[in-house]
């Protein structure tokens, strides 16, 4: 029998709504929110190519949670990678509740700055510069200077 356990997912799509930071009891940042994500099948009549979209709710902490707070908001394009998570409680009725979520390790910017419809001109004008994707695993990312030429390129 094998050991192989595998549990990571790679999502990219646009915020449904404006993440919220919140804090628990002891002081953790976490933040809840859904990315809407199209998909394309083939309809039952084989035809053509349909598009369907899918809501996938997900959950950050700590850093990661902080950084997609501060720089994305309804709308942004986001990819995410992480893991699938499934938790259940009982309800003030007493009935049993499930919910599947993923759970997000790593949070990296879609658009470039002139395509994020900010009408300054970028994701957060001042921040973006400063943190262009966050990993929970290595920290926060360089800084990486911004080219307005090509003359300094060495091709």
């Amino acid at each position: 029998m094998s050991n192989l356990n595998l549990n990571k997912v790679v999502l990219a799509g646009r915020l449904t709504g404006d993440p919220e930071l919140k804090q628990t009891q002891t002081g953790v940042s976490v933040t809840s929110f859904s990315i809407a994500i199209n998909r394309r099948y083939v309809s039952k009549n084989n035809e053509q190519a349909e598009q369907q979209t899918d809501f996938i709710n997900i959950v950050a902490w700590r850093q990661t949670a902080e950084f997609i707070c501060r720089f994305f908001k309804k709308g942004s394009a986001i990819c995410l990678t992480g893991s699938i998570q499934t938790r259940s409680w009982q309800d003030n009725q007493g009935q049993k509740r499930y919910a599947t979520e993923v759970v997000a390790d790593d949070a990296m910017f879609v658009d470039s700055r002139n395509e994020s419809g900010n009408s300054q001109g970028g994701y957060m004008p001042d921040a973006y510069n400063s943190a262009p994707a966050y990993s929970s695993k290595q920290g926060a990312a360089p800084n990486f200077e911004e080219l307005t030429t090509d003359d300094d390129l060495p091709f």
